[in-house]
């Protein structure tokens, strides 16, 4: 019985082309699983190599964004400490201010024994 030879349709996508050294004898070019089994071989070896690929751009990535992440936490770590600073000498200023509030009105402005502060 003859096996009738057909184009393949469209949609069918070639095999990955023949590593070196895989050259074959007449006989075992006739077995289609072969050649189909080695093609898909060689994809799978392709899209391993595609994915160790990305997974490595990946890591990369992620390596840098947690370093910048890092760095972004300590800069605002130093930058609530600098923060506090500034509020507690805005309130220390406060407090003197209000000291010397209270003092200039003692001093100048409330009357000592029915006088209005002047001399």
């Amino acid at each position: 019985m003859a096996v009738e030879q057909r184009e393949p349709p469209a949609s069918v996508v070639a095999f990955a082309p023949k590593r070196a050294g895989q050259e074959r004898t007449e006989k075992d070019r006739s077995v289609p699983a072969d050649d189909a089994g080695n093609g898909i071989i060689a994809l799978l070896h392709k899209a391993a190599e595609a994915a160790k690929e990305d997974c490595a751009r990946a890591m990369n990535l992620a390596h840098k964004l947690s370093s910048q992440l890092r760095a972004a936490e300590e800069r605002s770590c130093e930058l609530e400490a600098e923060a506090d600073h500034f509020r507690e000498r805005a309130v220390t200023a406060e407090k003197w201010l209000v000291l010397i509030h209270d003092e200039v009105e003692q001093t100048f402005f409330q009357s000592k024994n029915g006088r209005n502060g002047h001399s």
